[in-house]
């Protein structure tokens, strides 16, 4: 299959992006947002107004606040916060989505209390569509500015995979393939609790050695989560797992490190958020994946101290301690 023009589902960094991403291989390109000085911005200035607003937008994007005219487009993405997925997908079947239309979702994160990533809640509401996942080391910043960027698509249909593969595939950007669907959701998950890790590192003054072991210790934890919860090994070693950790823990453009470092110099978490204006998913996902871990019996130390410093109140020095007071241990098990 080929694709001649798409609907993004929110009008956000990610989406707004992802829309200047495609342009040149699809007109029109359909921006959906519920933000109505969005729309009227990037309609009227060809300017996202609230994100990414130093970046011109070519003519054949066009944004609507009517989720309806998202029905007759044959390829829809969802570029929304992983807390939206679910109530959006619900909208949008109940509006009659046709079944043949293939879905492509480029959040990441779990759901908390059901512990499903974002291709099984659309996988509940949207029973026979075809669905991918895009994800990867993607600051939208720098894909925004065609900057170079490597990506990952997976889907349980072969031929959507590679529509995908080929869809994103541009001179600044490069797209991989993979089976492994359950590995490069995880690993675009838990990645973002990670970097709030690193960020509080940073933030309590702990220099590049510290921050360094701290980010390769977390990848050995986040292979135990993933593998514990359906991923395959391999694929943590990849542009999902390792790629996206390393950017997370590292870029200035990082929303979770922003947090997590804004925490760890003594902002409370609401301070930290409020601060950012924007959403990091790392802290609801903080509480989703702790959940799902603690279901797997996965052992999961540097997760349970940003847990600790999020929901229960420990100072970031104090989790930091702790972590390195534990008992000696092999560095592979």
């Amino acid at each position: 299959m080929t694709f001649q023009k798409a609907a993004i589902l929110g009008a956000g960094s990610l989406g707004t992006s992802l829309a200047k991403l495609l342009a040149p291989k699809l007109d029109p390109v359909l921006l959906v947002s519920v933000e109505a000085d969005v729309v009227e911005g990037i309609n009227r200035d060809h300017r996202n107004p609230k994100y990414l607003t130093d970046i011109e937008l070519p003519h054949n994007i066009r944004a609507t606040g009517d989720p309806r005219e998202a029905l007759d487009q044959p390829l829809v993405i969802f570029a929304v916060p992983t807390s939206a997925i679910r109530p959006v997908a619900e909208e949008l079947a109940g509006l009659g989505l046709p079944a043949t239309t293939p879905l492509l979702s480029c959040a990441k994160g779990i759901e908390r209390n059901t512990g499903e990533r974002m291709s099984e809640i659309l996988r509940d509401v949207f029973a026979e569509n075809p669905i991918g996942i895009l994800t990867g080391p993607n600051h939208a910043e720098e894909i925004a500015k065609e900057l170079i960027t490597c990506a990952v698509v997976a889907s349980e249909d072969e031929a959507l995979a590679k529509s995908l593969q080929d869809l994103f595939t541009l001179p600044h950007f490069r797209t991989y393939t993979t089976h492994d669907v359950a590995g490069i959701e995880l690993g675009g998950a838990v990645k973002n609790v990670y970097a709030l890790a690193a960020g509080m590192a940073h933030g309590i003054g702990a220099g590049d050695n510290a921050v360094a072991a701290l980010v390769t210790r977390a990848l050995a934890e986040m292979v135990r989560i993933g593998t514990a919860l359906g991923g395959e090994k391999e694929t943590f070693a990849g542009l999902s797992g390792v790629g996206d950790l390393i950017v997370t823990c590292f870029s200035e453009h990082s929303r979770n490190h922003r947090v997590g470092h804004a925490i760890g110099s003594g902002k409370t978490l609401k301070e930290a958020v409020d601060s950012l204006g924007m959403v990091a998913e790392g802290v609801p996902n903080t509480l989703s994946i702790h959940e799902a871990a603690r279901k797997a019996g996965v052992r999961t130390p540097i997760l349970d101290s940003v847990y600790a410093v999020l929901y229960e109140d420990k100072p970031a020095a104090e989790a930091m301690r702790e972590l390195l007071q534990r008992d000696p241990r092999p560095e592979v098990e």
